[in-house]
């Protein structure tokens, strides 16, 4: 984000402010309530959008040098991804090519090869086949170099490793983020370090989630014992990078700058700015660190969760530092808990046969802006 539009998004909330409105599109729209309740659809979402977009899978301190490798699951894919020795990142399926066992059992570590728990066929950390007991009397002429792990697409940029759910070349991803590239590059990821982060699994289609963190109507309200006295009601403000959204969540403090000069304004000192890259990650802004909320949608009805704090790299020693940054983790998983458990209800309360459709209010549009794109990228071919 450059300095001008950093100015123009104060100037706009507090141009909201003073006119006592929100933010507002044209209309009122709808969401069907079968998106969120039929398989099928979760099937082609899965293969036409989550396996597809490439999306940001690992911060890259999570490999912090060469031989460390992790293992995750991205769009119902059991993922390796690994650092060999020249620094150079990858991601391969989970699957020993013999006998399709998974091949690495533990989470993450440090070494150049991985042996399969089951007949000891093995691998390094660039995939390629190198070690087979009994390979002359039961493998006759094997071709080791068709027998390498099955690669996946990754590339690593602005301090996260993007993966995507097939081996084609890698993705652009500064065309990928839709002129968002630049904003990425004003969040410094490199400088960045997970220091806190945990996981949990919600019985709610992972489309809700996204929905409720795009909009402000619900802060007074949901989080009426946690954030909500430190935020205007209903002020924000969401601009669309293709398939992403920025959405601005303005503080009450915001209303300050007015009695300050222009070039002290910082927008995160007095909005959270909320990154929902497409489809599943959401990087959400705060004065000194970034919470990274990623969901991994396992069927139409559950969504696992990743929510992680990171910090600046070189604030990581003081013990003062460390303090604040786990009581804003827990206030963070705390908030955002509030939002998941009422996704649950939501899902629970969608096969009542209560409502046909969600409505979303005319300052909801981020909402009708996301499943817009879900539906315009069902009906592609291509991402």
């Amino acid at each position: 984000m450059d300095r001008a539009t950093e100015v123009r998004l104060i100037r706009e909330i507090l141009g909201l402010h003073d006119a006592k409105s929100a933010f507002l599109d044209d209309d009122i729209s709808h969401s069907p309530v079968q998106h969120y309740l039929d398989s099928e659809r979760f099937s082609a979402e899965q293969d036409r959008i989550l396996r597809r977009q490439p999306q940001a899978v690992v911060h890259s301190s999570e490999l912090p040098e060469a031989g460390s490798y992790l293992r995750r699951d991205f769009a119902g894919l059991p993922v390796l991804f690994t650092r060999d020795s020249t620094g150079q990142v990858h991601a391969f399926l989970n699957v020993c090519r013999h006998r399709g066992g998974r091949l690495v059992r533990s989470h993450a570590g440090c070494k150049q090869r991985f042996s399969c728990p089951y007949h000891a066929w093995t691998y390094d950390n660039r995939g390629q086949l190198v070690g087979v007991p009994h390979e002359q009397q039961g493998f006759p002429g094997l071709d080791r170099d068709k027998l390498g792990l099955k690669r996946l697409g990754c590339v690593e940029k602005y301090g996260w490793i993007w993966a995507w759910g097939r081996d084609d070349g890698l993705p652009d991803i500064g065309a990928t983020l839709s002129g968002l590239a630049e904003d990425l590059e004003w969040l410094q990821g490199t400088d960045l370090h997970i220091l806190h982060a945990e996981e949990q699994v919600r019985s709610v289609n992972w489309k809700i989630l996204v929905e409720g963190g795009i909009e402000a109507y619900h802060f007074r309200v949901a989080h009426r014992n946690t954030i909500a006295p430190y935020f205007l009601d209903n002020v924000s403000t969401y601009v669309s990078f293709g398939a992403h959204v920025r959405s601005i969540l303005a503080k009450r403090s915001i209303t300050d700058l007015r009695n300050q000069p222009e070039e002290s304004w910082r927008i995160r000192d007095h909005a959270q700015v909320l990154y929902s890259i497409f489809p599943t990650s959401q990087f959400l802004v705060q004065s000194d660190h970034i919470a990274w909320i990623q969901s991994t949608p396992v069927d139409v009805e559950t969504t696992k969760l990743r929510l992680s704090t990171l910090v600046p790299k070189n604030r990581m020693e003081a013990e003062g530092d460390l303090a604040h940054w786990a009581k804003n983790h827990a206030i963070t998983v705390q908030t955002l808990n509030e939002d998941f458990d009422i996704g649950e209800e939501i899902q629970a309360g969608l096969k009542s046969g209560a409502n046909e459709y969600l409505t979303f209010g005319r300052f909801e549009g981020a909402l009708d802006r996301f499943n817009r794109v879900v539906n315009e990228r069902l009906l592609s071919s291509s991402v």
